[in-house]
């Protein structure tokens, strides 16, 4: 039954609940340098971090930095990325971006929005992951969870995921933005997936929201 409660009460106990249940969320991809870290989140793409976790060693076995990766063959990266889904162009795009990096940035990754945003492959949210995950820059990457819950608990009209990302970035303090990305995400697959929402485990919607605002809301989208 939801609690009635103003919209920071709403903030503050989803912040809390959050922290509750992940203290120390952990990055949930597999990577061991700045550049494994930004192909693993260009890989994961419409893809699930256990795919890209179970793809990734072999691909960086053959290549771990960018130099090597541009001596790779593209049909063969490919090859082994394939299990991860749209591996031709994510394939081309990896093999592109390297050999930029190799280019014009001495092989290293880059460190602003506007120069990560560049690179093929590497959309807004990819970026952001950066800036936050690897980087520590004051970022809110949104993904299909961050999106699904925020609509889910009101937080936000759901019209598109940039409207999203301003709304959490109004709604959330900046301190907390790092650990809210990764809480929300591991919320959202765990207790509110898209279907088969169950309240009785789903605490934060069944709390702040109920089961009638929800149908409402649901039929607004």
């Amino acid at each position: 039954m939801a609690v009635r409660m103003t919209l920071k009460q709403k903030v503050k106990y989803v912040m809390d609940k959050l922290e509750e249940l992940y203290p120390n969320p952990a990055i949930p991809l597999d990577y061991t340098s700045e550049y494994t870290f930004l192909i693993a989140v260009l890989l994961s793409a419409q893809s699930t971090d256990a795919r890209v976790n179970k793809t990734t060693p072999a691909l960086f076995a053959m290549a771990s930095t960018p130099e090597e990766m541009i001596t790779i063959p593209t049909e063969r990266i490919i090859e082994v990325i394939r299990p991860v889904g749209l591996s031709p162009t994510k394939g081309r795009n990896i093999k592109a971006l390297s050999q930029i990096l190799v280019d014009k940035y001495k092989g290293q990754v880059p460190r602003t929005f506007e120069e990560l945003e560049s690179l093929p492959g590497v959309g807004h949210k990819t970026a952001s992951v950066l800036m936050s995950q690897a980087f520590g820059y004051e970022a809110f990457p949104v993904d299909t969870h961050i999106h699904r819950l925020m609509t889910r608990w009101g937080f936000t009209s759901g019209k598109n995921v940039e409207q999203t990302e301003r709304d959490a970035k109004r709604l959330f303090p900046p301190h907390k933005w790092h650990d809210l990305h990764l809480q929300m995400i591991y919320y959202g697959r765990e207790y509110s997936p898209a279907r088969s929402l169950d309240l009785s485990k789903d605490i934060i919607t069944a709390t702040i929201v109920g089961e009638k605002a929800l149908k409402s809301i649901n039929k607004k989208r």
